[in-house]
């Protein structure tokens, strides 16, 4: 009976495990279609046809790893291993649609045409997930490495800005914006997984939340009450149909002897390397939770399951997504993952994601991704030891910089995508400037390379805080040296958006600053040998 009831335990697990991550790759593929045909000029058919099953064939080779890793290492280890979540990177996907795609489109679409000029652009776009599939193998060399130097507590509060910032405000302010829908899953979700609440028959709290949700919407819909959104508009089972992955090597290997690659190196490199940091951050997520995974193998599979999205006709780079201890608290195991591939690489192959997200509202799933950054940001102050908490806290203020900039900047693409003749990027930085936000550099400059800032800004007052102010310096003197290379801080404002690239000198004044920090850390150092010694 027990062994019964343990594997009842873990199915449920893994369904909830599988509802929420399902819900999480499902959001990029809903914001990949109009980005690319909104700013890159691409038919809705093509993205379907060729970009999603692309996509949905890396998910499915990462996916299957991961769960035939955390397999494999359970068995060695003899206790239940929680996968690693994998998924299409949000920070790549925005970043080469916005300053890599969108303006290859922009500036050849009045010489070439726009079906010519969008399918350079993809063909561009398909270079630069190669060459970010390639930072990521490298990477791998390099990462037990990082992990050694880097205090757990600069790894783990920049996840939790990230989860308070990017994740568990959109989804919280999005919830209130729907709360006739929104709040009951959310409610539910937490007297699940907080109140340790069974439902009937065993079911999964994710699979009830999102199914009270989804009856909700549709019941209000169907009653033509206020309090609804959009479900079933246009013909229902649109877009389905039979595609399968296409072979893109001719495109790519064309690609990669145009000039607007290598003129776009400045945002692809710092993107990648962004990458890296980030699986390195969600890999320590997951020791800190009990759950041991070597880095090498996993940055290495990252980087072919990249190669193998833009093989096929895929832009965007995967990665391992955060928030592995908010699936591991689900009870979720192997299975989820290897459930979540075979998931995608079916409803794209189908062409089912567009009638899916017809039938499922996101604000029935939206509790489950607010319940995961809830318990990312719980760890980085748990996990680590309390008189880092200053720390942890320090390490947060980049990932709020970035949502802070993200509310802005999504305004002014609200504007341009609805044809408003809303003043300029440029204009709006000015006017905040001007007006309520007159720190709106410093809003930017912290934003630009935030999760190098953030880890960087953590290690120090780590070692502060552990009075070993050499160690303090010297972390500050390696975030004047990548400030200088251009890895953060350094943005270009442009027309739509603010560009982060690689111009190394740009932000020599934030460099100073930090060499300021070093040279101040060195003479607390002095001071600390020269105080008398406690007996």
């Amino acid at each position: 009976m027990s062994t019964i009831a343990s594997t009842a335990s873990s199915l449920r697990g893994d369904l909830d495990g599988f509802f929420g991550l399902m819900v999480d790759n499902l959001l990029q593929f809903l914001v990949l279609l109009p980005l690319c045909t909104g700013l890159c000029g691409l038919p809705e058919s093509f993205v379907l046809e060729r970009i999603f099953p692309g996509a949905a064939l890396s998910l499915l080779v990462g996916n299957l790893y991961y769960a035939w890793l955390a397999r494999r290492l359970g068995q060695q280890t003899g206790k239940p291993l929680t996968a690693l979540p994998f998924g299409i990177n949000t920070v790549s996907l925005f970043a080469f649609v916005l300053f890599v795609m969108g303006p290859t489109y922009a500036e050849l679409s009045p010489t070439l045409g726009t079906e010519r000029a969008s399918r350079v652009a993809w063909q561009v776009g398909l270079v630069a997930c190669v060459l970010s599939g390639a930072i990521e193998l490298l990477g791998g060399f390099v990462a037990d490495w990082v992990r050694k130097v880097t205090p757990r507590a600069a790894l783990l509060s920049t996840l939790a800005g990230i989860a308070i910032g990017l994740i568990a405000m959109e989804f919280v302010l999005k919830s209130f914006d729907k709360p006739l829908i929104a709040l009951a899953p959310l409610a539910i979700v937490l007297v699940t997984y907080l109140g340790r609440v069974r439902w009937p028959l065993g079911l999964p709290g994710g699979f009830v939340a999102i199914l009270v949700g989804t009856t909700v919407a549709w019941g209000l819909k169907l009653a033509g009450l206020p309090g609804g959104v959009p479900l079933g508009e246009g013909t229902l089972l649109a877009g389905a149909g039979f595609h399968p992955p296409v072979a893109a090597f001719g495109d790519l290997l064309s690609a990669f002897a145009s000039p607007h690659v290598w003129s776009r190196l400045s945002v692809i490199v710092p993107m990648g390397l962004i990458n890296v940091l980030g699986s390195l951050q969600n890999i320590e997520s997951a020791e800190a939770d009990g759950d041991r995974f070597p880095a090498f193998p996993c940055l290495a599979m990252n980087g072919v399951a990249t190669l193998v999205a833009a093989g096929f006709g895929s832009c965007f780079p995967t990665t391992i997504y955060i928030g592995h201890p908010g699936w591991k608290r689900m009870g979720a195991g192997w299975a989820y993952s290897a459930m979540n591939g075979a998931f995608f690489a079916l409803v794209a192959v189908t062409g089912l994601i567009g009638p899916l997200a017809r039938v499922i509202p996101v604000e029935a799933a939206m509790a489950i991704l607010v319940w995961i950054a809830v318990i990312i940001t719980t760890q980085a102050f748990t996990a680590t030891p309390k008189e880092h908490a200053p720390a942890v806290a320090l390490g947060l203020l980049p990932g709020l910089a970035a949502w802070g900039w993200l509310l802005v900047e999504l305004t002014a693409s609200g504007f341009r995508f609805s044809g408003n003749s809303a003043a300029s990027l440029p204009e709006i930085v000015e006017g905040l400037r001007k007006t309520t936000l007159p720190y709106v550099g410093g809003l930017l400059t912290l934003k630009a390379g935030f999760l190098f800032s953030a880890t960087l800004l953590a290690a120090m007052g780590v070692f502060v805080v552990e009075r070993k102010f050499l160690r303090a310096a010297t972390w500050a003197s390696i975030a004047a040296g990548l400030t200088l290379l251009g890895i953060m801080h350094t943005y270009t404002i442009t027309a739509g958006a603010v560009r982060e690239q690689m111009v190394p000198g740009a932000a020599w004044p934030v460099a100073i600053g930090y060499a300021g920090m070093a040279l101040v850390f060195l003479l607390a150092a002095l001071r600390a040998r020269s105080e008398p010694k406690e007996h």
